[in-house]
C-alpha cells in the first residue's frame, strides 16, 4: 500500500496494491496492522454505504463533539471527495483537499477527526463506502456550505443536486462564531 500525505494536515491518501488479470481483480480493503503502520490509529466502530447519482454533493459534513475520523473509498463509479479542515488551532485550518475516488482505482481518503467531509458524484451512479471512528451521533452533527466563499472548494461539475439539510447549511464563518467547531489535537 502506497501512503501519501496531502497538503491539509493528518488527510492521507492511500492506494492499495491491486492484483488484476483476465478473471478481474483483487485488493485489500483494509488491514488494521497496515493502516496502523500508516499512521491511522484507533478502531473503526460503524460503516456506512451510500448511493448517490451523478451531480449529487453530500456534505460537508463533521461532528462536535463525538468527532468522527473516516476512512472513504468509492466501491462503484467516481466521485470528488473533498476533505476541509475546521480544527480550531490547526496549522491548515480552512484549508481543503480534493482528490478523485473510483472503483478501479480502489484509492482512499483517511479523514482525520475533526475534519468536515463531502464529496460530488462524477459516474452516473456511485456508491460510497466510509468507515467511521465514532458512532453518528445526529444531535452532534453540523455541516458547512458546500460553495462557502472563505473555502473555495473547486468542484468538477458546474451544478450540484443537494438535501434540504445540505441546502440550508451555514458558512465556516457562522459555524465559527457560534463556537461550533472542534479543536485541533496534534
Amino acid at each position: 500500500m502506497k501512503v501519501q500525505a496531502t497538503p491539509v494536515q493528518g488527510v492521507l491518501l492511500l492506494s492499495p496494491h491491486i492484483w488484476r488479470d483476465d478473471r478481474g481483480a483483487f485488493h485489500e480493503s483494509f488491514h488494521a496492522e497496515r493502516y496502523r503502520a500508516a499512521g491511522i490509529e484507533g478502531s473503526f466502530v460503524q460503516d456506512n454505504i451510500s448511493t448517490s447519482r451523478y451531480g449529487v454533493i453530500r456534505g460537508l459534513h463533521f461532528q462536535h463533539p463525538h468527532a468522527q475520523a473516516k476512512l472513504v473509498s468509492a466501491v462503484h463509479g467516481s466521485i470528488f471527495d473533498v476533505v476541509v479542515d475546521v480544527r480550531i488551532g490547526s496549522p491548515t485550518f480552512g484549508q481543503w483537499f480534493g482528490h478523485e475516488l473510483s472503483a478501479d482505482a480502489a484509492e482512499q481518503i483517511y479523514v482525520p477527526a475533526g475534519c468536515a467531509h463531502g464529496f460530488q458524484v462524477l459516474s452516473s451512479v456511485a456508491v460510497f463506502s466510509y468507515k467511521c471512528s465514532a458512532y453518528y451521533a445526529p444531535v452532534h452533527e453540523r455541516t458547512i456550505r458546500w460553495n462557502d466563499a472563505e473555502l473555495g472548494i473547486d468542484w468538477p461539475l458546474p451544478d450540484a443536486t443537494l438535501s434540504p439539510r445540505d441546502r440550508a447549511a451555514e458558512s465556516l464563518a457562522e459555524v465559527r462564531d457560534r463556537g461550533q467547531l472542534p479543536p485541533y489535537v496534534p
